[in-house]
């Protein structure tokens, strides 16, 4: 459990890290090419719904989002325990806490974002500015920075204008829930298996421990 707990922090002061870097010095839809590789840029965008730029419309949904990803937190928290309670496997652990992090990491911009900093659509945004921030509390929106500009190859059919093989923006809170995920249905029967050897382990030796034993000459004795 130890090891989950540590993972999750690290994870969570890494994309706060990176998300708080990208928004005090770039703008909206900004680009820096030379910070990645050949099919990976940093872009810098707003999401205002869930991960990879998915959102629900209007202020209720955006709110209402938020308020569901509080509570999938709540939720994934209490898992924990219980999965460390029942000596769960350390890896179906460790990939939960993966989740917790990712989840976490998105609350925090919804929730505080819209307060702390200013807008981002003209100027690099202020941290505290003096006129207040670009949204009221739970109202604020994801950074989101990691974009892949690997194309279509010109003469793949059906392509027009050879757009990304993967267009939506993510950021490292996105990655670690994605991880997580992918790893349980991974390892689902490793992570999920039943100690079927143990049990029979023990109900053979309890099943020995019930056999009489008798000493030898103890027939002769008898008679």
């Amino acid at each position: 459990m130890k090891k989950a707990i540590l993972t999750t922090i690290l994870l969570i002061i890494a994309d706060q890290v990176l998300k708080i870097w990208v928004k005090l010095n770039m703008t909206i839809n900004e680009a820096i090419p030379e910070y990645g590789a050949k099919f990976l840029e940093l872009r810098f965008v707003e999401n205002e719904g869930m991960a990879f730029g998915w959102a629900l419309p209007g202020d209720k949904g955006k709110l209402l989002l938020t308020v569901f990803r509080i509570v999938a937190v709540v939720a994934i928290v209490f898992y924990m325990r219980r999965l460390n309670r029942q000596k769960a496997h350390p890896g179906l652990i460790v990939s939960v806490g993966f989740i917790l992090a990712g989840a976490l990491g998105n609350i925090i911009d919804s929730v505080f974002y819209g307060v702390l900093f200013s807008s981002s659509y003209h100027e690099v945004a202020q941290f505290l500015p003096d006129g207040g921030g670009y949204a009221d509390f739970l109202m604020g929106h994801v950074v989101d920075m990691f974009h892949f500009t690997v194309r279509w190859p010109e003469w793949m059919p059906f392509i027009d204008g050879t757009p990304e093989i993967f267009q939506p923006i993510f950021n490292l809170a996105d990655s670690a829930i994605t991880c997580g995920v992918a790893w349980i249905i991974i390892r689902q029967r490793t992570f999920f298996a039943t100690p079927v050897k143990e049990e029979v382990e023990s109900h053979s030796a309890n099943d020995n421990e019930a056999i009489p034993t008798v000493e030898p000459g103890a027939n002769e004795l008898n008679s």
